[in-house]
Parts: structure tokens; C-alpha cells; sequence
């Protein structure tokens, strides 16, 4: 016999029905998967935001390292330029020559009677000297410091003492004579000709550096450390 509800309806009680259960079922499926993006999401920009602030914290350290080579450069460079200008200093003061005290000797050895037309000097030579062909009997043009004199003196005998002398001065390495002539009929000397007097042609080589000692020092005459006779 088929069992009957003798309840009214409004006091039955509903079971609900198979494709409500399913809806609620894909209801919370969906409510999960939005919340998984959601969280994903969040990780997803608080990552973002941690990479930009390292990113932030990176740029600032470049640019901070940068300022630190951009000073260094600088100072690179005036290490650069201080050590060149120093260069440049002991360069001068290697070629450094004392014209000053070379003419006075030379006023002091001069032979009596006698005196200079011309001088000619340079610190750093013939620069063509050394590639030049050597003539026979030709004096060889000096590679290194030197001074020339060109002059009138009464005798031979002169020009062989102030070649004598002249290799007594300071610094000097070598004396040699281009010239020593009179002219026949030469008349009366003048300070620009010898006339009767012997002209004299002689360049002085000087040692590249100055000596560790100097020259003695002469009193009011020719001392005889430099071939005079007193």
C-alpha cells in the first residue's frame, strides 16, 4: 500500500532538489577560483611593488657609483697634468744652461788685446747633426749643448791660449777650431774686422748635465786654473 502524508503542505518539509544542489556546488567553486586569482593577484603586485623599490634602491646606487668614478676621473686627471707638468719642469731644469756665467768666464779669459764679433749657442745642439754625413777636416756640428766665438786677436799664439783656457770653463766637454786666419793686407782692425789681427772661429761643447762640483772661482785676474799665467 503507497504510504500517504496525511500533513498539510504548509507543515511538510522541502528537500531540495538535485539541480539546486549542483548550482550551489559550482557557486562555491567559482567563489574559490576568484579568491585564488584574487590572492594571486595580491602576490602578484606586492612582488611588482618589491621589485620596484629594489629596482628604486639599484638606480640609486648607480648613480652614486657613477658620482664616484666621475670624482675619480677628475682626479685621475690632475694627477695626470701634475705629473706631466712636473715632467715638463724637470725638463726645463735638465736643459737649463747659465749663458750668464758662461760670458762672464769667457770676458775673464779673453786673451789682452783681443775681443768677439759674433756668438752663437744652444742648449739642445744641431738637431740635424747626428744624421749628418761627416766631411773630412770639417769640425762635426755639436749633438748637444754648445757655444761658438767668432773674434780678432793679435796672435796665433792667442787663439791657442784661449783654446786652452776655454777648455777649463765650467761644464765644458771639448773645444775645437773652425777657423784662425789673417787676411793679407787687412789694414786697420776695426770691431767688425780684424784687418791685420787673426780671426778666430771656435765652438765649445758643454756636457749634457752640469757638474757635481763647480768651477773654481777666480779672483779680479785670469787665475791660473784656467791657463793664465797669474
Amino acid at each position: 500500500m503507497k504510504p500517504v502524508n496525511l500533513l498539510p503542505q504548509e507543515g511538510r518539509r522541502r528537500y531540495g532538489d538535485e539541480g539546486a544542489s549542483k548550482s550551489a556546488y559550482i557557486v562555491c567553486g567559482v567563489l574559490a577560483l576568484m579568491l585564488v586569482m584574487v590572492a594571486a593577484y595580491v602576490l602578484t603586485a606586492n612582488n611588482v611593488t618589491e621589485r620596484k623599490n629594489e629596482a628604486a634602491v639599484a638606480g640609486a646606487d648607480a648613480d652614486r657609483a657613477e658620482a664616484e668614478v666621475a670624482a675619480q676621473v677628475n682626479y685621475t686627471s690632475f694627477a695626470d697634468i701634475a705629473q706631466q707638468r712636473l715632467a715638463s719642469v724637470a725638463g726645463v731644469a735638465q736643459t737649463r744652461f747659465d749663458w750668464e756665467r758662461l760670458m762672464r768666464e769667457v770676458s775673464r779669459v779673453m786673451p789682452e788685446g783681443s775681443w768677439l764679433q759674433a756668438t752663437d749657442a744652444s742648449v739642445t745642439g744641431d738637431p740635424n747633426a747626428a744624421a749628418t754625413a761627416p766631411v773630412p777636416g770639417a769640425v762635426p756640428a755639436p749633438v748637444g749643448p754648445y757655444a761658438s766665438f767668432v773674434g780678432c786677436t793679435p796672435d796665433q799664439s792667442d787663439v791657442a791660449q784661449l783654446m786652452v783656457r776655454l777648455r777649463q770653463l765650467h761644464r765644458v766637454e771639448d773645444v775645437k777650431l773652425k777657423e784662425s786666419t789673417r787676411e793679407p793686407g787687412g789694414g786697420e782692425a776695426t770691431v767688425d774686422n780684424c784687418g791685420s789681427f787673426y780671426k778666430f772661429d771656435v765652438t765649445v761643447s758643454f756636457t749634457p748635465t752640469g757638474p757635481v762640483r763647480e768651477a773654481p772661482r777666480g779672483s779680479g785676474q785670469v787665475p791660473a786654473s784656467l791657463g793664465g799665467g797669474s
